[in-house]
């Protein structure tokens, strides 16, 4: 190796984990110049700090639903672009990811350190993915819908490949009959990815984004001039329209403006009444 070369890993190297001149010197003499066995060596040793590309954002990426037996879990790993979210071994490593994601129940912390095929943990094929490709990665978030008390839907929109896309959403719904109403459970899945609730009812909004929502509302009729008392009339409609659209039972079903996700559910009953257990949305990038 050149010591143009050389000096060029070095630089790489330092970049992406924070160490010095010197020890990064030293793992590539010790690794013939392979960059990713020098991040290894570096660990290893104890001195390979938070890369510094870690305080990038990372709001690009995929999410990926995994679904056996009608259990269903879903994940989130970020990347910085797009371009990376379309990479092979990008795109490779998620998938395997989400299917241990799965047996371990959406379990981020057991996730991080089970074991891959190639034998290494996923955090240490996480670390070696972001020396290889050069961006920021993360395993943001999961969950793990179980198979009891109901049945599981999930949608995934703008999909990549079966089961992997930007926006995914999984339901679960008491009240389906196998064979015969089942196709009501992918079309509510498919009005929360298109929708965005934020509850199943009123009693699930969190009372600080009712609160602070509500704030907003008067703040601005008040900014407009209008006297208190129509004020406090206009704030009641718009904090009650504000409820309704962000409550999935009081939204206005996507496949006919006429009625709501609630009228949807009660035509659609067969033996007892169909109820939303939980639900789940995950969009690429939401809140980063």
């Amino acid at each position: 190796m050149s010591d143009k070369d050389l000096l060029n890993n070095i630089k790489k190297l330092r970049e992406l984990t924070g160490v010095g001149f010197k020890d990064c010197k030293l793992a590539l003499d010790g690794t013939n110049g392979d960059i990713e066995k020098s991040i290894e060596f570096l660990r290893k040793k104890g001195i390979a700090k938070a890369s510094k590309k870690m305080s990038r954002t990372a709001s690009e990426g995929l999410v990926l639903v995994s679904e056996k037996e009608n259990k269903v879990s879903i994940i989130e790993i970020n990347s910085e672009t797009d371009f990376v979210a379309k990479n092979k071994d990008f795109i490779s490593f998620c998938k395997e990811t989400s299917e241990i994601n799965f047996s371990f129940l959406g379990d981020l912390k057991k996730l991080n350190l089970a074991k891959m095929k190639n034998g290494i943990s996923v955090k240490d094929n996480l670390v070696n993915l972001i020396a290889k490709i050069g961006e920021k990665i993360t395993i943001r978030r999961s969950n793990f819908f179980d198979n009891k008390n109901g049945f599981n839907f999930f949608y995934v929109h703008s999909a990549i490949e079966k089961n992997i896309g930007k926006i995914i959403s999984i339901v679960k719904l008491d009240g389906i009959v196998k064979g015969k109403n089942e196709d009501i459970g992918n079309k509510i899945a498919m009005h929360i990815a298109a929708s965005n609730p934020l509850a199943i009812e009123k009693d699930g909004l969190k009372k600080e984004t009712v609160d602070k929502e509500l704030e907003i509302i008067k703040a601005e009729i008040t900014n407009s001039g209008k006297p208190p008392e129509m004020a406090e009339k206009i704030s009641k409609g718009k904090i009650a329209k504000f409820i309704n659209d962000n409550t999935l039972l009081n939204q206005i079903w996507i496949m006919d403006p006429k009625k709501k996700v609630s009228d949807i559910l009660k035509e659609n009953k067969i033996e007892k009444d169909i109820k939303v257990l939980n639900f789940t949305r995950y969009k690429v990038g939401e809140g980063v």
